[in-house]
């Protein structure tokens, strides 16, 4: 449920911004989203925040500072949703996006959702598009996770506290871990739900990624490889953050695919 729709009070970077509360219809929880809405057109980009960050990290972070003004340029709406913090897309926030994006349709008469988002926001695009892929019109996914039972186990194999982190939101998330909740993870997994995945998706991963390993996007490059609306590259010695940069190029790809379609 949709609860008020107000300006964001806060100031400087996010002036100018409409700030979204409501509740979940699933448990009642209170969680919120920052708006742009268009300059013209029914066309929205949804971009989803990293681990440790929150729904307001493409306003605030110098890291992504031109994915803002790449998007602003475009003149589409903008939906950061913070999603309940570290959630990587478990079943309760994805009920809770999917209510969302009907509001952003019924408010603001959006049409198109395109999600651009890199990291744990890139994996909870894919596990959203696998989910509803009526809903993601495309999908750039930088640096993501492609199955979150594996990815979780490697998580916990390697032994540090930023990825152990990690470990503990995604069991949390998800009530359980892969071996006690087998059908969810395998619900929420893009490579399993990859047959799902027809709209145009662009993934970039650096082989050096030590907080995401390269391993995770080329078992779905593998299963995907082929149609033309799949684009994939890795960066030879690319950290976790180096696909960054590619949202501009990403962007351009993704909207020359829809031309096409």
């Amino acid at each position: 449920m949709i609860a008020s729709c107000r300006e964001a009070e806060q100031t400087g970077l996010l002036k100018g911004l409409l700030r979204l509360d409501y509740q979940s219809a699933v448990d009642g929880v209170s969680d919120w989203a920052l708006i742009q809405p268009p300059a013209s057109g029914h066309r929205w980009i949804v971009c989803i925040h990293g681990h440790g960050s929150g729904g307001d990290q493409l306003w605030i972070s110098p890291l992504i500072a031109d994915w803002k003004a790449t998007f602003q340029k475009l003149g589409c709406g903008i939906l950061s949703p913070h999603l309940r913090g570290n959630s990587w897309m478990g079943p309760t926030v994805a009920e809770d996006l999917y209510r969302l994006l009907d509001f952003v349709r019924g408010r603001y008469g959006a049409t198109h959702f395109d999600f651009i988002s890199g990291s744990m926001g890139g994996t909870s695009n894919l596990i959203y598009a696998g989910l509803h892929p009526a809903d993601v019109a495309s999908v750039v996914a930088l640096c993501p996770a492609t199955d979150l039972a594996t990815y979780y186990d490697w998580c916990r194999n390697q032994r540090t506290p930023l990825l152990i982190e990690i470990a503990d939101a995604i069991e949390k998330s998800y009530g359980g871990t892969p071996l006690t909740k087998p059908a969810l993870f395998a619900a929420h997994s893009p490579l399993a739900n990859a047959g799902k995945l027809t709209m145009p998706v662009f993934i970039a991963h650096g082989a050096a990624d030590t907080t995401i390993p390269i391993s995770q996007s080329r078992q779905l490059a593998r299963v995907l490889t082929g149609p033309p609306t799949f684009h994939y590259e890795e960066i030879p010695g690319g950290d976790h953050n180096a696909p960054l940069p590619a949202v501009a190029r990403a962007i351009e790809w993704v909207m020359g695919q829809l031309e096409k379609s």
